[in-house]
């Protein structure tokens, strides 16, 4: 017997966001579309995870993992056990629980995020 695999149309943009999150220096933008939450996070020149998100997390580290489209800026990422890396425009990054990040430039750094988005910032 075939499986019903029938998957309703939808059409979203990040600029009519069901929800957005402000913190310092950044923002998410977050949609509820074809069953998953997907973010748009946009980081300005000065953001740190540790700086400006850790407060509102209450961890030492980001405990949320992360499958990101890097959009735009480099964003530099380092793990717990302290490998450091950059991310730019055009990667792919996964990233598991436990890592800070911060904004590298004076550029703007836009993710798009399929993992970690809905819990993020809280």
């Amino acid at each position: 017997m075939a499986q019903d695999t029938k998957q309703e149309v939808e059409h979203r943009d990040f600029a009519a966001a069901d929800e957005v999150r402000e913190f310092g220096h950044g923002r998410l933008e977050l949609l509820h579309v074809g069953g998953s939450d997907i973010g748009r996070l946009v980081l300005q020149p000065g953001w740190r995870w540790s700086e400006h998100v850790k407060p509102l997390a209450g961890t030492e580290l980001c405990e949320a993992p992360h499958f990101q489209y890097h959009v735009a800026g480099t964003l530099r990422i380092r793990t717990a056990d302290g490998a450091e890396f950059d991310a730019t425009p055009g990667q792919v990054t996964s990233l598991p629980a436990g890592h800070d990040a911060w904004v590298v430039g004076d550029e703007d750094v836009v993710v798009v995020d399929w993992w970690g988005a809905s819990n993020y910032a809280k």
